[in-house]
This record gives structure tokens, C-alpha cells and sequence, in this order.
């Protein structure tokens, strides 16, 4: 908001998320084939391609890219967890040293230390044994987001809110037009819940339809989203203005609200734990699914080996150990090499947005309901996709350009806050 201004800011916020809700009530409906109720179903995002659309390029480049990004996603959401973790730590450098203390801290060993809780988690074998986690992750998402608006509510009652202005910051800088493309890419990152919707729809019972059940549940769940993105980004800039922080809970450094914003950083931890867990259990389980179909015979990739520690039983494969320990590791390390936070996130979510989350959904649609050519509907849509593809071109070129300038300025594996 701080980079768009209040009209563009607005109007970004509100376009991105209206275009992405609107999709994934259509791509709801795609779950199965041909008919929404009693057709066949589609277990993935790549099936539902391949049954509606067709074509063997298509089908493995829509894989491709909807795997690729959500393996990156899990590489942004690395870097935003340390950023939190360092967060707390300066909160109580400053306490104990004062305000003024030069508190600088390597992400490096709070980035391994989420690895290696991640790649823990990540052995659990699918979504029906994370319902706990992601309604823990849930419930904590909302605590840090009422916690920042609180905050900045505070700020702002109290007369201490920041100037602000209708083009956003320092209009007149050279920079200010990648800035304000590559805040868009940041708004489009965070519309990329239709990844997985098919692989949260293939949980839920068959009556009543699941179309109906999982339109209802991302019409709420995308409203209420939409409800704390305004909030949380038009009472943030209030708050701080011009000199709004990439993380807003950094603002926050009196000694008033101290605990606060280390309970809402920890909030933040947790739901990205979270999180992270349900955006990779879609690449797990590709990732298994074909090899189990490659190698059928493999005691290594299908045999489960049961397991027993006192009166705790469980089963451990050894393909998906070793497999999903080393995407960890992987992902681990892309975060302590790369640590541009802003500028990363709104390439995941330029390259994501028009392809996945608006164009492919709308052509599925199109392909189901046989929407004819050049009729006013066929055009609506298709406008809808053309501006959506030009919003994900500019976020794009924002974010590159974004990421350039961190090249040139940061070192690998060599990065303090």
C-alpha cells in the first residue's frame, strides 16, 4: 500500500483478490469431469487440466509450473519465517541494550532451525494427518493480524501516525514505477490459494457435493482474507506513512508494545509452519505418485516399514524420508543463498497469479459450461484474463528488476538484519 498509494493500493488489492476468489469458485467445479457432481475425478490441478483442456504440452506445463511454484513458495515462506525469528531477537537486544544498541543478526541459523522443523513435519504422509497443524496455523494467523491492526489503530488514535499520500512513496524517484510494480506482484503472491484446492476438495465427502461445499468454504475464507488485507494494509499505512517498514510489526519498538509484537512475530512462525506443510504436501505426493508408478515392484520407494516406541506406532518409508529430507535441505538452502524477501515473493507471485490462478481456471470454465465465442460472457471473461496478464508482465518486470539490486548489494550466504 505504502509503494501504490491509497487509489492504486486499493484498487490492486481489491482487483487481485475479487479476480483470484472469482477463479477459484469456477475451478470448484472442476474437481470433477464432465459434470461438477457426478463426473470422474480429478485428484490434481494437472488432471482437471488434462480432462478439460487436453493437450500433452499444456498438461506437463501446467504441472511443471504449478509444482515449481509452490516448491518456491516454500522458499519465501522460509525467508519470511526468519525474518520474524530475527525480529524477536533484536526486540530483546534493544530491551537489554537500549534503543539504540546496533542489534544485527544472521538469518542463517533461524533459516536451518525451520528447515529442520519443516523437514520433520513434512513426514507426516498427507493432508488428513495435518488437520491439527493447519487449524493451529489458522488460529494464529488471525491473532498476528489482529494484533498489527490493533497496533496501528493505537498509533494512529493517538496522533502518531505517519504522512501519507494518494501516489504512495517519494513519487518523483526513478525507482518508483518498479517499486509500485513489484508491490503488485506482492499482492498477487498472496492469492495463490487455488494451488491446492483440488488436493483440499479430494478430502471432504462426497455428499453433500463437494463443489458446493469447497465454493461456500473459499467464498467465506476469500472474503474474510479480503476484509484483513484492507485492514491490515490501510490502517499499516496510516500508521507509519512514507515510512511504512517491509515487515510492519518492526515499527513497533516501544517498550509498551513490545510483547505484543514478539507474540505476534511467534504467531507468524507458527502459521507459516503451517502453511508451509499444506502448500508442499501437493509436491510430496506427485513426487511419490510417480514414482510408486514407475518402480511398482521397489520395496525401497513402496514398502511401509512399521515402527514402535513403547505404545506409539507408526510407519516409515524410506523413499519418503529420504526424499522429502532432501527437498527440505534444498529449500533450506535456496533461502540462506537468496534472502530478498519483497522482491521474491512478488516474482512467485507474478509468475503464478495469470497462468494458474485466473487464465487456466477461466479456460476450464469456458471448456465446461461450452460458453460460445465472441458471446458477451466469452468476452467478459477473457478481459478479465487479459488484464489479469498484464498485471502479472508488470509484477514481473518489478520483481526482476527488484532482485537485480539485491544481486548487486547482498553476498551469498552472507546476510544480517
Amino acid at each position: 500500500m505504502s509503494q501504490l498509494g491509497w487509489v492504486a493500493g486499493t484498487c490492486t488489492m481489491l482487483f487481485c483478490t475479487l479476480a483470484a476468489l472469482y477463479a477459484a469458485t469456477l475451478l470448484a467445479d472442476c474437481y470433477r469431469f464432465p459434470d461438477p457432481v457426478t463426473g470422474k475425478r480429478n485428484y490434481s490441478y494437472m488432471e482437471a487440466v488434462k480432462a478439460y483442456l487436453g493437450g500433452t504440452i499444456l498438461y506437463k506445463l501446467c504441472g511443471w509450473m504449478v509444482y515449481l511454484n509452490l516448491a518456491t513458495i516454500g522458499v519465501g515462506f522460509t525467508i519470511t519465517t526468519a525474518k520474524s525469528m530475527v525480529a524477536i531477537q533484536k526486540s530483546h537486544c534493544h530491551r537489554k541494550n537500549g534503543g539504540d544498541a546496533p542489534c544485527m543478526f544472521s538469518n542463517i541459523p533461524h533459516v536451518v532451525a525451520f528447515g529442520i522443523v519443516e523437514i520433520l513435519l513434512s513426514q507426516l504422509p498427507n493432508f488428513h494427518k495435518l488437520s491439527w497443524l493447519s487449524k493451529l496455523a489458522a488460529i494464529t494467523s488471525f491473532g498476528y493480524a489482529f494484533i498489527g491492526i490493533g497496533l496501528s489503530l493505537s498509533k494512529i488514535i493517538t496522533g502518531h501516525g505517519g504522512k501519507t499520500s494518494v501516489a504512495g512513496v517519494d513519487p518523483s524517484s526513478s525507482d518508483k514505477i518498479w517499486r509500485m510494480f513489484a508491490a503488485a506482484g506482492d499482492v498477487a503472491f498472496a492469492c495463490s490459494y487455488a494451488l491446492v484446492l483440488f488436493d483440499i476438495q479430494d478430502t471432504l465427502k462426497s455428499l453433500p457435493p463437494e463443489n458446493k461445499v469447497m465454493k461456500k468454504a473459499v467464498s467465506i475464507g476469500g472474503l474474510i482474507m479480503i476484509i484483513f488485507f484492507i485492514m491490515c494494509s490501510t490502517s499499516g499505512y496510516a500508521a507509519f506513512g512514507d515510512k511504512t517498514p517491509e515487515n510492519l510489526l518492526a515499527g513497533f519498538g516501544d517498550d509498551m508494545a513490545f510483547w505484543l509484537v514478539d507474540l505476534a512475530n511467534v504467531f507468524i512462525v507458527v502459521h507459516i509452519v503451517g502453511a508451509y506443510q499444506v502448500l508442499c504436501q501437493p509436491v510430496f505426493r506427485i513426487v511419490e505418485l510417480l514414482a510408486g508408478r514407475r518402480w511398482p515392484k521397489s520395496k525401497f520407494i513402496n514398502r511401509e516399514n512399521p515402527v514402535r516406541f513403547g505404545k506409539i506406532r507408526f510407519n516409515i518409508n524410506m523413499f519418503r524420508l529420504s526424499w522429502r529430507t532432501a527437498y527440505g535441505v534444498v529449500v533450506t538452502i535456496v533461502a540462506i543463498a537468496l534472502p530478498f524477501f519483497s522482491d521474491m515473493l512478488a516474482l512467485l507471485g507474478a509468475i503464478g497469479y495469470w497462468p494458474l490462478i485466473v487464465y487456466i481456471p477461466l479456460e476450464m470454465h469456458i471448456a465446461q459450461k461450452k460458453i460460445g465465442k465472441l458471446t458477451i460472457r466469452w468476452f467478459g471473461l477473457h478481459l478479465l484474463s487479459f488484464l489479469c496478464l498484464l498485471l502479472s508482465l508488470a509484477a514481473a518486470s518489478g520483481a526482476i528488476h527488484g532482485l537485480y539490486k539485491g544481486l548487486n548489494a547482498y553476498k551469498l550466504f552472507q546476510f544480517k538484519e
